[in-house]
């Protein structure tokens, strides 16, 4: 099946033990709602969607990825290292996201870290980001205090844009422009 030219791979090989696919609904909900369950103290401090995980919202999550990707508004992957699923990643926007820009977002099982996983998946984002059509920067948005997080844009090529803040919540703010 060919792939409409708005839309990036639904499978990223990047390397012989890490691929990033896209989610498979139903399919992935066991694995993935026991992933997100021995990550919530790992995770609960950087995003806010921990607080409300059940089987019924990671079924939810899923359930939508479809119509997303088809719409060309969000492309979630599942993290997959060494076969098993260890976390998600993808291309998607915000209201206030630029209409020439996607941002990159990844979280990680704890048990996955420390190994480079994040920013090689974060690398092949990237590549398969700008070789989108219309799509001229990326972003990567995280808290100050998430220094995993704060690690990955820099290795990449990011630099840091801005300080936002949403509510009480301060953000760093890193982009990306294309180079070709």
């Amino acid at each position: 099946m060919d792939l409409p030219a708005q839309q990036p791979p639904h499978v990223i090989t990047v390397d012989d033990t890490l691929v990033l696919r896209r989610f498979e609904g139903e399919a992935d909900l066991p694995e993935l709602h026991r992933v997100i369950d021995e990550s919530l103290d790992h995770l609960r401090p950087w995003l806010d969607w921990v607080e409300d995980h059940s089987p019924a919202r990671t079924a939810e999550f899923l359930a939508v990825r479809d119509e997303r990707w088809e719409a060309g508004e969000e492309f979630a992957y599942a993290v997959v290292l060494d076969g098993a699923l260890v976390g998600a990643c993808g291309l998607h926007r915000h209201e206030d996201t630029p209409a020439d820009a996607f941002e990159i977002g990844y979280w990680l099982h704890p048990a996955a870290t420390g190994r480079g996983v994040a920013v090689r998946a974060a690398r092949a984002l990237t590549g398969a980001a700008f070789r989108l059509p219309g799509v001229e920067q990326l972003l990567v948005v995280h808290e100050p205090g998430n220094h995993a997080s704060a690690a990955i844009p820099p290795r990449l090529g990011f630099t840091e844009r801005a300080r936002m803040h949403d509510g009480g919540t301060e953000f760093r703010v890193w982009g990306l422009a294309r180079t070709s």
